[in-house]
């Protein structure tokens, strides 16, 4: 894979963004800790289908995941999201190549620590061996390695890796094969669906046989990249968890917890995985909602929690566990953009900071509580427990 795009962002001299956030210490991938034995070889398809399932359990059978998202499911956003009710999480994709060889790309884009779990490590890679190599480094800090076969950017098509391997079938089941049989943790796949659902089907199948001990569905076409254009299909999603042994992830259309509800009732999934909204909303998983979505509340169901509350926890944890500032950037902006609506002056400002500190940061947001037009949080209290009842009976 050509490194130039994809490592653009090492080069930090000339950009403080790209410097971290603090000095404060995490745990990394490079302090490899002892792998356990690696397990004897399934000796059949059932072997190696009880495996998944044991391994799923022994997790606590997560429902409520943060999805991978470049540059911002990283620690301090997962950690983040999992003090709201996310009971899983993946790392932002990781260059399997630039990863195998660049020790400062090791450390400033993938770092955990012990709360951490349950945790997917997610890669994109065309190179079965490469992505071993990768994989290997990563194993004894987490509970799944993923592949992605789902990113449909032109950056994953120049660099032929996520939904563009879609077209090289092979590539992608010796990716699997070679992981599976190689690790000492389990092997998940992130996938888009084909145009054709019988396309989507054989691919699945392919990747369980091949090894896959997990498979999670975006319920939409490598075309379908704009999420608000194009609604993710569950029927599709829901006949992939009907064909498939091992536990299937729905992805796509996750705007609040009625939507969690009806997308396992509808797909029988094992549970769901949530992005562009958690971005917006990390409180999402406890019953929180936008003003986008509070329309079946009603006005003095207030939470008392807004936006401006969460990047100030944000913030903390990302003193605690340090990043690059870009990612820091990013998510205030993501998470105050309805507040930076009212006062656009103060995004501005924002923009204009080269150089960002969290003084600076806190100070911005006491500034935007100052001048008023508080954006709150809203939680239905009776669509949380028909959620609520609803995970509990799926997991019965």
């Amino acid at each position: 894979m050509p490194p130039a795009a994809d490592a653009a962002h090492l080069a930090t001299a000339a950009d403080p963004d790209e410097d971290l956030c603090s000095s404060a210490a995490a745990a990394a991938a490079g302090e490899v800790a002892p792998a356990p034995p690696l397990p004897p070889p399934p000796v059949s398809a059932e072997e190696r289908i009880e495996r998944a399932w044991a391994h799923w359990r022994r997790l606590g059978s997560p429902r409520l995941m943060v999805a991978p998202m470049v540059d911002n499911s990283e620690l301090p956003f997962r950690m983040l999201c999992r003090r709201y009710g996310a009971d899983a999480a993946y790392t932002p994709m990781l260059h399997s190549r630039i990863f195998s060889e660049n020790e400062k790309y090791r450390s400033m884009e993938f770092t955990t620590c012990k709360e951490d779990r349950p945790l997917f490590v997610q890669f994109c890679a065309n190179d079965p061996d490469i992505l071993l190599q990768a994989a290997k480094m990563v194993e004894p800090h987490c509970d799944y390695v993923d592949i992605n076969f789902g990113c449909p950017q032109r950056i994953a098509r120049r660099g032929n890796y996520g939904a563009f391997l879609m077209d090289n079938l092979p590539l992608v089941k010796s990716l699997v094969q070679n992981l599976s049989a190689n690790l000492h943790v389990p092997v998940s796949v992130k996938i888009r669906i084909f145009p054709r659902l019988e396309d989507t089907l054989a691919y699945a199948k392919m990747l369980e046989e091949a090894g896959a001990s997990l498979v999670a569905v975006h319920g939409r076409t490598r075309d379908e990249k704009d999420g608000k254009k194009f609604r993710a299909d569950w029927d599709a999603i829901k006949a992939v968890k009907d064909v498939l042994r091992v536990p299937v992830l729905a992805n796509g259309n996750i705007r609040h917890m009625e939507d969690v509800k009806n997308c396992l009732e509808h797909t029988g999934s094992d549970g769901v995985l949530s992005a562009e909204t958690l971005l917006e909303n990390p409180a999402l998983f406890a019953g929180f909602r936008t003003k986008e979505w509070k329309k079946d509340c009603d006005e003095n169901e207030d939470s008392g929690l807004d936006q401006a509350d969460l990047v100030i926890e944000y913030l903390k944890l990302c003193e605690q566990y340090p990043v690059p500032w870009r990612m820091v950037r990013s998510h205030v902006h993501k998470m105050l953009g309805d507040w930076f609506r009212v006062h656009p002056e103060v995004r501005e400002e924002l923009n204009k900071q080269n150089i960002l500190t969290f003084e600076w940061l806190h100070d911005m947001v006491m500034r935007l509580k100052k001048l008023g037009g508080r954006v709150a949080l809203y939680k239905k209290e009776s669509a949380l427990q028909t959620a609520a009842d609803g995970l509990a009976a799926s997991n019965a």
